[in-house]
């Protein structure tokens, strides 16, 4: 099984097939610079969301180590860890990815019986549930096609795993950021916020977040929200939408152990909405965003990897498939560093004039992008752009790193 934002590059001399990975150097950063991976994600994490110095530093916690997880990850892997069916105890225990290989044998039946009315909702036989739970817990390959289980029976024991784990899928940690995504909303045209989500920024905000998890849990919640997602589509038939699962699932994937009735009862409405959110943008809460794409492949400009889909283009018989296309992405990479450096501060300078009211901060920041812009970046008629040759004297890691990333971290702060 593949991610969903890979693809399949085939060749035709027998040679296994290449996966195209759009987030290859992302998870290529990740594994071998964690630390610039995780300043760079939460660096734009608070561009977001504002967190107090108590709730961000949750967000620094480390990964705990998965049980014979390899440096890779799952996602690195391209999920093929599924294959494996190494026995072990799956129900109750922390995640790994044998647990995760077994309960993946629910998700695929699953997802061959979305038609069923009330799926997730009705429940299953309690005695056949446990005659599936100690197979699975046995490391069994389960014989779906015998018609011993019900689709209820396994919907039902699906839910009954996520709720089982020690915490939530989502962990307890990012719980306040949640908290935080569900608030974004829009601004109006005098800068005042609205009661409109702000769906783009909920969405960039979930990319970043998603990223902090440990490997197995997102994983998990990949498959798990692309199974939600696939019934939801079929709603007509299973009387079964985004909210209604997001009720279902809320409890087991979001909902802390630790908070009190109280608490819980305060935030109920936004932890069931940021769990339907999750189910309607699935499809995209996976991706990187663009600019963390570019950052990590200009990081590894130097290496001669192919990473481009362009790059794997399938030449005449009797040639590399691969030379002259890289030969052109190379020449590309140093072409275009200039370009993506520039391209974040004229999204940066739409950032903060759409959505920032007017006030002297306001006016201070337009200035300071003003005096940072280059050729095609809008300015203030009260600036002046600098010279072609200094605004390209940086890198495009330096400019970020150095100029925008203090600005929006003044945006955070207004």
């Amino acid at each position: 099984m593949f991610g969903r934002n890979e693809s399949i590059i085939k060749i035709g001399d027998g040679r296994p097939p290449i996966i195209f990975n759009p987030d290859f150097f992302v998870e290529k950063l990740r594994h071998e610079r964690p630390e610039a991976f995780t300043e760079l994600v939460l660096s734009n994490i608070t561009r977001l969301i504002h967190l107090p110095g108590a709730e961000f530093s949750q967000l620094l916690d480390e990964e705990p180590k998965m049980p014979n997880a390899t440096a890779a990850g799952g996602f690195f892997r391209s999920f093929n860890f599924l294959k494996r069916k190494d026995k072990g105890v799956v129900f109750g225990m922390p995640l790994t990815e044998e647990g995760i290989a077994q309960i993946y044998q629910l998700i695929v039946f699953l997802s061959k019986n979305l038609h069923v009315e009330g799926l997730f909702r009705v429940p299953g036989n309690s005695l056949r549930q446990q005659t599936l739970r100690e197979q699975l817990n046995s490391g069994a390959d389960i014989d779906f096609s015998s018609g011993d289980f019900h689709p209820n029976d396994v919907a039902t024991l699906l839910k009954s795993f996520l709720g089982e784990l020690p915490e939530p899928l989502l962990t307890q940690r990012h719980l306040h950021a949640h908290l935080k995504i569900t608030e974004l909303s829009l601004f109006d045209d005098l800068g005042n916020k609205t009661s409109l989500p702000d769906k783009e920024r909920q969405i960039e905000a979930l990319q970043l977040l998603l990223m902090l998890l440990p490997t197995a849990n997102r994983s998990l919640l990949k498959l798990l929200l692309d199974l939600l997602y696939h019934t939801a589509k079929q709603q007509h038939k299973n009387r079964m939408s985004a909210h209604n699962l997001a009720l279902m699932f809320a409890p087991h994937v979001i909902w802390p152990n630790n908070m009190n009735a109280t608490d819980l009862q305060e935030n109920l409405k936004k932890l069931n909405s940021g769990m339907a959110f999750l189910i309607k943008h699935s499809q995209k809460i996976f991706r990187a965003p663009v600019y963390l794409r570019e950052h990590a492949r200009l990081q590894f400009a130097d290496t001669s990897m192919i990473h481009s889909k362009d790059d794997l283009e399938l030449l005449s018989v009797g040639g590399s498939p691969f030379m002259s296309a890289w030969k052109r992405s190379a020449a590309r990479v140093r072409s275009d560093s200039d370009s993506h450096a520039e391209e974040a501060l004229r999204e940066l300078y739409r950032h903060v004039t759409h959505h920032m009211p007017n006030s002297a901060k306001k006016k201070k920041l337009i200035r300071q992008l003003g005096k940072q812009s280059t050729p095609g970046t809008p300015v203030s008629e009260n600036t002046t752009p600098t010279s072609k040759k200094h605004a390209r004297s940086r890198s495009f890691g330096g400019l970020i790193k150095v100029r925008s990333l203090s600005l929006l971290q003044m945006i955070t702060h207004k």
